[in-house]
């Protein structure tokens, strides 16, 4: 059964913008805590940004003022509006949910419950 699929990525110029979505069709985005991960080539999987049931948002310091997670609950539908883009932004994106609805430190105690497939976002020079 689909749970999350995200979709919006892309290859962009430095500078530029991308707005990533996750569907979370058969499943309430909206109550539970929702967030976005990257992993470039070589590294490991990261944590970006994040926003529980409440509305409460955290973000990795490298994307903080650049990137805002949103939700639509009626949409049930995720959203990473990533703005001024950097090379070092290059990563697959993946959409993952947590078991819990409240998540207002971040990452902190996460465990996903569901992961996306992935996206591919690629920022050049």
């Amino acid at each position: 059964q689909v749970r999350l699929v995200e979709s919006g990525g892309g290859s962009v110029q430095a500078g530029g913008s991308l707005r990533l979505s996750c569907a979370t069709p058969g499943y309430t985005a909206g109550s539970y805590c929702m967030g976005w991960f990257r992993q470039a080539p070589g590294k490991e999987r990261e944590g970006v940004a994040s926003i529980d049931s409440a509305g409460s948002t955290s973000y990795a310091d490298s994307v903080r003022g650049r990137f805002t997670i949103s939700k639509d609950n009626v949409k049930n539908t995720l959203y990473l509006q990533m703005n001024t883009l950097k090379p070092e932004d290059t990563a697959m994106y993946y959409c993952a949910a947590d078991y819990r609805g409240y998540c207002s430190g971040g990452f902190v105690g996460w465990v996903t419950k569901y992961w996306g497939q992935g996206t591919q976002v690629t920022v050049s020079s």
